[in-house]
């Protein structure tokens, strides 16, 4: 069964560095799997999918499935030795369109199957309810959705941690 370590924490609060440090050890078929397809307009996102691609030994993959991560990296030839999924918050970001029930569903879903897989899997989330409560519905409802999707990603993991101004605190 896939190992499962669970990283969150506020914006810029070291959680990808950490992550990639706990993966160093998995030998050279790492796969770094972003829930982000690079959109060249956007040249700020651009800029730091550059500077997290220049963190990564060079000879991890990485895997662009802001879909279904587990299917994309059930297929992978050869298989990863460890997965760095980077993120949560962003992978949740793109299913907005869909139902409460069927975004959680399919957490979940991509959790038993990354719970299933022969490699160990980091998944970097962020704390997005540490703030104010918004104003608007949609944000009230992705804040809502990021902490549940935390909450079962650090329930389906074999450890979990917290990082704030990047100082790890072991939560689990």
């Amino acid at each position: 069964m896939g190992r499962i370590t669970f990283v969150t924490g506020p914006v810029r609060s070291g959680k990808s560095r950490f992550a990639l440090d706990l993966a160093r050890g998995w030998g050279e078929a790492v796969v770094y799997a972003a829930t982000y397809r690079v959109d060249p307009s956007d040249a700020e996102m651009a800029d730091r999918v550059r500077r997290h691609r220049a963190e990564r030994p060079a000879s991890w993959r990485t895997l662009e499935a802001p879909g279904d991560l587990a299917g994309a990296l059930e297929v992978m030839d050869p298989p990863p030795s460890g997965v760095v999924l980077d993120c949560l918050t962003v992978w949740l970001a793109g299913r907005l369109e869909a139902s409460d029930d069927a975004i959680l569903g399919a957490w979940q879903d991509q959790l038993a199957r990354l719970r299933r897989a022969p490699w160990p899997t980091v998944i970097v989330g962020n704390e997005v309810g540490w703030s104010p409560v918004p104003a608007e519905p949609v944000l009230r409802r992705f804040r809502d959705l990021a902490g549940w999707t935390a909450q079962a990603a650090a329930e389906a993991s074999d450890e979990s941690w917290l990082l704030v101004a990047g100082c790890p605190l072991r939560l689990k």
